[in-house]
């Protein structure tokens, strides 16, 4: 059987201060699936999604993802995995500013496994597909809507077994929300990567075949 795309074990997390806690005696996402974790603003949801990233280290319990143990990892050693093994799609993008589309992606391949000759044609090749024309383009010059296509891009590149969306259309209309979520959705399954992807829009919930609301894990105050 394959490795599950993500695995989370008796995960505890309690915030500096007592502010909140987060309790997750079993979550598991399978390759290539797509969850929704819902709920209200300021619950947990980006906590949940940094802990598994390896941003943040849980008080007890185990993550793993495509089955490597991040919890296991440190330092250099956890960075590298989870360039390999996770893509992250940001509200705000994060892209690099002063880089061009394809360097964004350049700088993401360097810590994957894909071997450093296929980077140029890997970077290439995504942004073609998800409709960028130019990938010297700076991406201080694009358009939101081409901004993220290379965000998605590049958390596509390392061909990651999950991607992490944290909020990705918070910030967007409704039209160009539901344009957003094809997009990722579409790429993340053209690369069998399975997505775990947070939002407080109860209209995202029909989006996805599962969903997680994040008051199953979440304990105390405002997370």
């Amino acid at each position: 059987m394959a490795d599950p795309a993500l695995h989370v074990k008796d995960l505890q997390f309690t915030h500096a201060g007592g502010a909140f806690a987060l309790a997750v005696p079993d979550l598991r996402i399978d390759a290539g699936e797509h969850v929704l974790l819902a709920g209200g603003s300021g619950r947990g949801k980006s906590t949940l999604l940094q802990l598994v990233a390896g941003l943040r280290d849980p008080q007890g319990g185990s993550i793993e993802v495509g089955g490597v143990r991040m919890t296991a990892l440190e330092g250099a050693a956890r960075d590298r995995a989870r360039g390999r093994r996770i893509g992250m799609v940001f509200q705000t993008f994060n892209l690099l500013h002063g880089f061009t589309a394809a360097e964004n992606l350049l700088a993401a391949l360097m810590f994957s496994d894909v071997p450093a000759p296929q980077h140029e044609e890997r970077a290439l090749g995504l942004l073609k597909a998800l409709g960028i024309p130019d990938p010297d383009a700076d991406v201080d010059r694009l358009s939101v809507g081409q901004q993220q296509r290379v965000a998605v891009a590049r958390a596509l590149a390392a061909r990651p077994a999950l991607v992490l969306a944290d909020e990705p259309t918070a910030s967007l209309d409704p039209a160009h929300a539901a344009e957003a979520m094809d997009l990722i959705q579409r790429a993340c399954r053209d690369a069998g990567a399975a997505l775990l992807c947070t939002s407080h829009d109860p209209a995202m919930r029909g989006r996805f075949a599962r969903v997680e609301d994040i008051e199953r894990f979440a304990r105390g105050a405002a997370a």
